[in-house]
């Protein structure tokens, strides 16, 4: 393994790193990503988890990624995925389609994936879906290991434009600014304006608006 330039990640270019973001918003799907480095992808500088970077250095980040990485691919889970399953399903459901993808990528390069193939898979977190692949949950992760930091920053990346996306359909929601996520001025626009197909039903506050029962 080596160290990637410019943080204390770790970089193996052979693991695939999953990562998600959107399991905490009122609104919008839940994106999930897996990365595959590879030896291009590991020498790229300034992987840390997205939270940590600003939206230019994200946007900038995952376009590299996207050029020098070995594989990556995206999954999503729907907010009628969420709303059925319920929020830790979904997400897994996302991972699952992400890691799916990829390994559907990679057969373009059998050697490649034979490599692969001799690590099990880093998940971000304590919890790992329950799939048949081989792999490890990492608290930190995104902290740790170069490959579910970089998986992080291409999904908080896709999540976001969508969101952006979404703001220009339900003009007055501020989805632009806020990305889904519970603040002071969503939930105003919530009381303004009701509840949009893109809101999670199941979450609160967005259920008590529904039943009429909202602060």
């Amino acid at each position: 393994m080596m160290e990637a330039k410019g943080m204390g990640c770790f970089c193996n270019p052979w693991q695939i790193g999953v990562d998600e973001v959107g399991r905490g918003p009122w609104a919008g799907p839940v994106c999930a990503a897996a990365v595959v480095l590879g030896e291009r992808g590991c020498a790229l500088t300034g992987l840390v988890d997205s939270k940590r970077l600003s939206a230019p250095r994200r946007e900038a980040l995952a376009a590299a990624i996207e050029a020098e990485a070995l594989a990556v691919t995206r999954g999503w889970a729907t907010v009628a995925e969420i709303d059925t399953l319920g929020i830790w399903p979904a997400t897994a459901l996302a991972m699952t389609r992400a890691v799916s993808a990829l390994w559907h990528a990679l057969d373009a390069s059998p050697e490649h994936k034979a490599q692969v193939a001799h690590y099990p898979i880093a998940v971000d977190g304590n919890r790992l879906p329950q799939w048949s692949y081989r792999a490890e949950a990492v608290v930190r992760g995104d902290a740790t290991v170069a490959a579910i930091a970089a998986a992080s920053i291409v999904a908080k990346v896709a999540r976001d434009r969508l969101m952006v996306a979404l703001d220009a359909d339900y003009p007055g929601y501020g989805f632009a600014q806020h990305k889904g996520y519970g603040t002071a001025q969503h939930r105003e626009a919530l009381r303004r304006l009701g509840v949009t197909p893109e809101h999670r039903r199941s979450f609160q506050p967005v259920a008590a608006f529904l039943q009429g029962e909202a602060p």
